[in-house]
């Protein structure tokens, strides 16, 4: 997402929705990000940042708004008339999307990057990209026809193809991506040379590069598919919504809630954040719109500005988790595993929500521990106006959620409910959109898919590349022999692997490298296919929070103005419930996978172990826990957690069997009785926490880190002036 996406959350549609301190906040906020011209359209703003400013700005500016209308409109077209090959759809929608990505995102962040020079070179990539794209739509006749006996120019424009998208995935994912995917073409090549089992025959380049070109299971793949089928027309759904005002009703909604509470903002964040990602599926988009308002908020009540930049990160990580929209991957399950998309909303409503539940309960832990006040009565939202201006959101989403429960096609319910959204929002004056802000959502959901459809068009030749050498059954055997068939220590093979390859790729690329290749070693261990694919989909959230390189707390660390890797390490914090839930996914019946009894279990037991956790981590829940209790909490937690493993353990150990309720709930009950226990000790000699603001020569942290600052920093001259520039790196979902 480029800076102009701190402008968006603050727009005048819905701002009536929230009282004014909120909306200085945010503007506050912009400003100090961002101190470009916002009376421009976005598209000149995003070809002042391409080519600078002049004649040529103009130019690209109505070039940019042109091709973000031809992909909108190319996908709305597909997807009311279904009249256009597969194959050609996904040549189509790749053409417009590399030409976006070669006139909109420089090839570096330094002027040398956006010179005149480097934009002819750019020209002559989109030409190449026409040429490859093309070729393969007015030769589709000839290329069944010869299927197989590919020829020179076939493996050819496949090089080119390749190259051209390793370069735009460069841009807009980073460069992890790019040299993963060259690893596995390499692999692909030098199979001959690679020992034991993971010996192959090798492909050649000609091979390999029509393959993935023109095969079933390349670039034109499933992957690549699922974007131009069904995430276009959400993130079209998401872009509409930001720019009607509906999340400014999110918001507002949620600090009704939530603002009354210790430690409120947070609480908004957590519950805002909630609304609006599981309508947006991404996490970067959520920030961008809801941070503006929160952040502001959390820091002026006593959060410090990295704990604030992280509470939304991971908030707004939770977002791709929860029906009814689930992100780019959520799709990927549905098309991968056959299993309709509606099932896989149902089965992840109650991890989603007990995914939230942890991050409010961090957060109010960290409120009461620091005696935190709420929001003052008179900045609070009122829920009637809220309510009387918002209303008329909550139809489409209604109207979403009942088409996907029908099993109406995905693509379809979110066309029906992006239709549903323009009209609602054209019948109401302070969410009507003008000409100007139509094309502006047209822009926003090109300029968000880029990133997606690069990483899944590039993820297509990882995949082509499994395929090709027999990759994931080989390590699918060694893992499972590696670890002699244990489920947990598999899991946490695949957890680390997910902490890698989140450090340079998005949650989507994360998601389908890790199915391809571990996916096969979990259902060997006997996990269902819906369970191996949700663990996996869960631990490729982590690339969102988790440092060295977590996308969406940097984010929230331009709005917060704070230190990028201090606000990832308190988004992984908050987090927790990543790695936490998935192992319940695997040891019971949370994903439905039972009787109404063992699921009710599940979930309650799953949400005590959490608690467990989240005090043994944070050290309190209403009043300090000593280190003997954190340990037994986290011995208990994870007594509740993995129970099945206990039983392996002593019969192991000291031969004894042990049913695996025993574990499960000891650990259940242990941990109840440290929250009684906490809340009796509360009632009989409560611990009183002076409320930060009323504290005798107390300094909030935020003003003694900023003093700090300021005198190891020198001081400017009288008359002189310092800008601080930062560009967001929206790699996409």
């Amino acid at each position: 997402m480029s800076r102009p996406g701190l402008k968006d959350a603050s727009q005048d549609h819905g701002a009536e929705l929230l009282p004014d301190a909120f909306r200085e906040n945010a503007q506050v906020s912009a400003e100090d990000e961002d101190q470009e011209d916002s009376t421009q359209p976005l598209w000149q703003r995003l070809a002042e940042q391409r080519v600078g400013t002049g004649g040529l700005q103009r130019a690209m500016g109505w070039i940019i708004l042109a091709l973000a209308l031809a992909l909108g409109g190319f996908q709305l077209y597909i997807g009311i008339t279904f009249d256009m090959d597969a194959r050609q759809q996904r040549l189509v929608h790749l053409l417009l999307v590399l030409t976006l990505i070669f006139l909109t995102v420089p090839a570096a962040k330094s002027a040398w990057g956006r010179s005149v020079p480097l934009l002819a070179l750019d020209a002559l990539l989109v030409l190449a990209a026409v040429a490859a794209t093309v070729y393969p739509i007015v030769n589709a006749a000839e290329l069944a026809r010869r299927a197989g006996a590919y020829e020179t120019t076939d493996w050819v424009l496949g090089i080119v193809l390749i190259v051209l998208l390793l370069e735009a995935t460069r841009r807009t994912v980073g460069w992890f991506m790019s040299v993963l995917v060259l690893a596995f073409m390499f692999y692909a090549w030098a199979g001959p040379w690679f020992p034991g089992a993971f010996n192959h025959r090798g492909a050649t380049i000609e091979r390999l590069s029509a393959y993935v070109y023109l095969g079933n299971d390349g670039i034109l793949g499933m992957t690549l598919g699922v974007v131009v089928t069904f995430v276009f027309i959400f993130v079209l759904f998401g872009a509409l919504l930001q720019k009607t005002g509906g999340g400014n009703f999110c918001i507002g909604l949620a600090f009704v809630l939530t603002g009354r509470y210790p430690g409120g903002p947070a609480k908004g964040a957590v519950v805002g954040s909630a609304m609006m990602g599981s309508i947006s599926g991404t996490a970067l988009g959520n920030v961008a719109t809801t941070g503006p308002f929160t952040i502001p908020m959390m820091k002026k009540v006593g959060y410090n500005k990295e704990e604030a930049a992280g509470v939304e990160a991971a908030a707004s990580t939770g977002g791709q988790i929860l029906p009814p929209i689930m992100g780019a991957g959520a799709f990927l399950i549905a098309e991968r595993t056959g299993i309709p998309y509606a099932e896989i909303v149902l089965v992840s409503i109650i991890p989603a929500l007990m995914y939230f539940g942890t991050v409010y309960l961090f957060v109010d832990i960290k409120a009461r521990k620091r005696g935190m006040s709420s929001i003052p009565k008179d900045q609070l939202p009122v829920f009637k106006e809220v309510m009387k201006g918002g209303w008329h959101f909550l139809a489409p989403l209604v109207l979403l959620i009942v088409l996907l429960l029908q099993y109406v096609p995905p693509g379809r319910a979110g066309l029906y409910a992006t239709a549903a959204l323009f009209v609602v929002a054209m019948l109401r004056s302070m969410s009507r959109l003008s000409l100007r802000d139509i094309g502006e959502v047209f822009v926003i959901a090109a300029r968000n898919t880029l990133p997606v459809s690069a990483a899944c068009a590039i993820a297509g030749i990882i995949v082509g590349v499994v395929g090709l050498t027999g990759l994931g059954l080989v390590i699918s055997d060694v893992l499972v022999s590696a670890f002699a068939g244990s489920l947990l220590l598999t899991l946490i093979m695949v957890a680390l692997a997910s902490l890698i390859l989140g450090v340079g790729l998005p949650v989507t690329a994360s998601y389908v490298v890790l199915i391809i290749l571990a996916g096969p070693a979990l259902q060997e261990l006997g996990l269902a296919v819906i369970v191996t694919h949700l663990i996996v989909y869960w631990f490729s959230q982590d690339s969102n929070v988790t440092p060295p390189v977590a996308l969406a707390a940097f984010v929230a660390a331009g709005i917060a103005n704070s230190s990028p890797m201090r606000s990832a390490f308190h988004a992984w914090i908050f987090a927790k419930g990543l790695y936490f839930i998935p192992l319940m996914f695997a040891y019971s019946a949370l994903l439905l996978t039972g009787t109404p009894w063992e699921v009710t279990v599940a979930t309650v037991t799953g949400c005590v172990a959490l608690v467990g956790a989240a005090v043994a981590i944070e050290g309190y829940l209403l009043r300090p826990a000593g280190v003997w209790q954190r340990i037994v909490l986290a011995v208990a937690a994870l007594l509740a957690l993995v129970a099945p493993e206990w039983t392996g353990w002593t019969e192991s150990l000291f031969g004894v069997t042990v049913a695996s309720d025993v574990f499960l709930w000891v650990g259940t009950l242990v941990i109840l009785a440290f929250v009684v226990w906490q809340v009796l000790a509360q009632r009989i000699s409560p611990v009183v926490v002076t409320p930060m603001e009323e504290r005798e020569g107390a300094e909030p942290e935020e003003a003694r880190r900023a003093a700090a600052e300021a005198a190891a920093s020198p001081q400017p001259e009288p008359g002189t002036g310092s800008a601080t520039a930062g560009r967001e790196d929206e790699r996409g979902s």
